[in-house]
């Protein structure tokens, strides 16, 4: 019997801790307020920006402000269209390019994107740039760094979070953000995102980008190319991203109603 009520009791509490993520409308674990996530990301992010060095590409750096300001706009715009007009609040968007050769890029939580100068190797357009501002905004809208410390804090504590244990103690969350965001030497997520998450934000990369006013077909030939530029990747049911033939097929799939639907006229 008493197992029995632990059960219902923490089905009862997860189901109040949940969200719904825009656009996809899919049900999310949120243990963490925003207020938390902002909180702790942008202290990992300071320390992340005073180890790294800005880029001194000047063309870059505007190419990466401009894209970077208009996928935001339209991010902002699909937000309040939505009746989603409070979570405009969470971001305080800053874009910034470093010097790393790394094929990389990053959001976190309140839209501090960074962008390194290896992926820009690869960009022959200001669309293809959109594919990957578009993707990892759509984490930040999304929140994935949310979910992901929901889950880690609930692998940790277990009940006791469900309980109210750690009920605002920030300092079980700055714990756990430090593991998850895990930026400074590393340079990256130490806790990556799921493949479910990979590829929800491709999803709504390929939204946010088109209703900005880029072209989403380039993101079938952007992500061959990034594939023929990473080293070989382990099966995909080792990894927590999609392979790249899941993930170019993925977009394949989505791109006729993403156009249907976002494109303008």
């Amino acid at each position: 019997m008493k197992k029995h009520f632990l059960t219902l009791l923490t089905a009862a509490l997860l189901l109040t801790s949940c969200g719904s993520v825009p656009i996809t409308g899919r049900r999310q674990l949120q243990l963490v307020s925003d207020s938390e996530v902002l909180s702790s990301s942008l202290t990992q992010y300071a320390s992340y920006m005073k180890t790294a060095t800005k880029s001194t590409n000047v063309t870059q750096s505007a190419m990466v402000t401009r894209v970077g300001r208009k996928i935001a706009d339209a991010t902002e715009a699909y937000l309040k269209a939505n009746g989603l007009a409070d979570e405009v609040k969470n971001f305080s968007w800053e874009f910034n390019l470093v010097k790393d050769d790394q094929l990389n890029a990053f959001c976190m939580p309140g839209g501090k994107i960074v962008v390194y100068e290896g992926i820009m190797k690869l960009m022959s357009s200001e669309d293809e740039l959109a594919v990957v501002i578009g993707h990892e905004v759509a984490h930040a809208v999304a929140k994935h760094s949310n979910e992901r410390m929901s889950q880690q804090i609930l692998a940790e504590y277990g009940y006791a979070v469900l309980g109210g244990a750690l009920s605002g103690q920030s300092a079980a969350v700055q714990s756990v953000a430090s593991q998850v965001y895990g930026l400074g030497a590393q340079y990256g997520m130490t806790l990556p995102f799921s493949r479910k998450h990979e590829s929800e934000a491709d999803y709504m990369g390929l939204i946010l980008m088109t209703i900005a006013g880029y072209n989403p077909d380039v993101a079938v030939t952007f992500w061959q190319k990034m594939s023929a530029g990473s080293t070989q990747a382990p099966p995909e049911f080792m990894s927590t991203h999609p392979s790249d033939a899941r993930r170019i097929a993925d977009i394949q799939k989505n791109l006729p109603s993403v156009k249907q639907q976002y494109q303008k006229k």
